[in-house]
């Protein structure tokens, strides 16, 4: 518990320089920013911006993108609940009990219940973040390559299956992702594979080109072509704070989210979307009146959204302590930690100790600035909700253009994102999500290094991972996985087509 504390000092006289305080403000308004308004979302921000981290210090930048990562999480409540869309998918919940509240002149307690829920959910999370990632990496230092390399397909696996898409849909993804991410030189001997003789992709295709292509071009495009139309139900909040009653019904939720959110956040593929669904079934499971649900119930809106912010903030345990990504966003991340030529994995923390620990103490204070952002300054955000995509998307588009410009100064790598771009629409009219791509693409270096040395060290026995116990129990549980939730799915999808009929 000493060391705790004295690592978080340290991590303290890190985040409290005044460059990572403004780097922190700056992510956390861009967050609040994106997760405000729909159709963004914190994966199309970070991707966007991840080229211009290329000229900043290692913490700073990762700093600055945690903070659109939870700061998206901790707004994307505002639009779910005043116009019934959600800014973030992690979200989608809020709208089912936070909506009719905003209907019955009660936005301003759903809000603030909102925001107090997020604010205690992310401090606790924190706490568990900087308890557990030491402990974490200190076992997984006895892990050998076969153990690391079943982890990595257990990974893959478990945000394959997970996705509402399907599961041979998702995996495939997966292996699309694995495939791109050989394209280039070797690993060991330097030749080249696939290129089929192009210049610009002989040092493999850039992951910069791709993230901001699936995720932002894609997205736009995507929504260019809805005619989406917001009604916004009211540009002014009264009432901002919640009664006694209010306050009663909610603490319970908002403790239950927080511990459930933690939990599931620690898991590769599944983070705050299953852990903001699994909460509100919990409380809907606990409630006396359960009918009140889906008309108002405030415990609908507590218990998801701290559920959906404590998973947020320890999905950076397995990326963090692991080197595992447990979802596009901690893939990006990851992304711009390797950019930066440093390695996460268990040895982190005690290389980069300064870095770790000032993430960590700047989530605290990002997290204050947030409750700061989010309530005395609601009206403001909430006017941002009538701004036109037509206005908004020509604007993210030149930046995402300039963004990948400004990395090796290649004109390529933008025709190559509008390529991909494209694509990605394609992906997204067949409902092909990108998430399993972009993690098979920024773990196939990862998995294949892994792989060579286990069998290096077993002299060609493939059998090494089912002979190690620890690999074994993962690859064992990988496939029930698979086949727990393959079944679920088809189990689903066989009563929709019957309900269909």
């Amino acid at each position: 518990m000493t060391d705790i504390f004295h690592n978080l000092s340290v991590g303290f006289g890190v985040a409290l320089t005044p460059s990572n305080i403004l780097y922190c403000w700056i992510g956390a308004t861009l967050g609040t920013l994106v997760g405000v308004l729909p159709g963004l979302g914190p994966v199309t921000t970070i991707a966007m911006l991840l080229p211009f981290t290329f000229k900043i210090p290692a913490v700073v930048s990762l700093i600055m993108l945690s903070g659109i990562y939870y700061g998206a999480h901790h707004a994307a409540a505002t639009s779910a609940i005043m116009l019934n869309m959600p800014g973030e998918p992690t979200s989608v919940v809020i709208c089912i009990d936070g909506h009719p509240m905003a209907r019955q002149g009660r936005a301003g307690p759903a809000l603030c219940t909102s925001a107090l829920s997020s604010f205690f959910a992310g401090c606790v999370s924190i706490i568990v973040l900087a308890l557990f990632s030491p402990v974490l990496a200190q076992a997984a230092l006895s892990f050998g390559s076969a153990e690391y390399a079943s982890m990595i397909v257990m990974a893959l696996v478990t945000v394959s299956v997970i996705s509402s898409a399907s599961t041979l849909t998702t995996i495939s993804m997966a292996v699309l992702g694995l495939v791109l991410g050989t394209v280039g030189s070797d690993l060991d001997s330097g030749v080249q594979r696939f290129t089929f003789n192009l210049d610009n992709i002989a040092d493999g295709i850039s992951f910069v080109a791709l993230a901001v292509a699936l995720f932002a071009f894609a997205t736009i495009m995507s929504f260019l072509g809805t005619g989406e139309v917001r009604q916004l139900i009211s540009a002014k909040v009264t009432g901002l704070f919640p009664t006694r009653k209010d306050l009663a019904a909610s603490w319970k939720p908002i403790l239950r989210g927080t511990a459930l959110g933690s939990l599931i956040g620690i898991f590769p593929g599944t983070g705050p979307m299953v852990a903001s669904f699994a909460a509100y079934s919990m409380e809907k499971r606990l409630a006396a009146d359960p009918s009140r649900f889906g008309k108002g119930a405030i415990e609908g809106v507590a218990g998801p959204e701290a559920a959906n912010n404590a998973s947020a903030f320890t999905h950076y345990i397995p990326m963090m302590t692991l080197g595992i990504p447990a979802g596009p966003a901690m893939a990006l991340m990851l992304a711009a930690l390797t950019i930066q030529g440093i390695s996460a994995g268990p040895e982190l923390i005690t290389k980069h100790a300064e870095l770790f620990w000032g993430v960590i103490a700047s989530m605290w204070i990002g997290n204050l600035m947030l409750l700061v952002l989010n309530l005395p300054l609601i009206g403001i955000w909430i006017r941002l909700l009538a701004v036109p995509y037509r206005i908004l998307y020509p604007v993210v588009l030149m930046c995402c253009c300039v963004g990948i410009y400004s990395v090796a100064s290649s004109a390529a790598d933008v025709i190559m994102a509008a390529v991909i771009g494209l694509v990605g629409l394609v992906f997204e009219k067949l409902r092909c999500p990108p998430a399993p791509l972009i993690l098979g693409f920024i773990l196939e270096p990862v998995l294949e290094e892994n792989f060579r040395r286990a069998m290096l060290l077993a002299r060609g026995d493939i059998t090494t991972f089912l002979t190690r116990p620890v690999s074994l129990g993962i690859l064992l549980l990988s496939v029930a996985l698979l086949f727990v939730f393959a079944r679920r799915k088809a189990h689903h999808g066989s009563l929709a087509a019957v309900a269909g009929s």
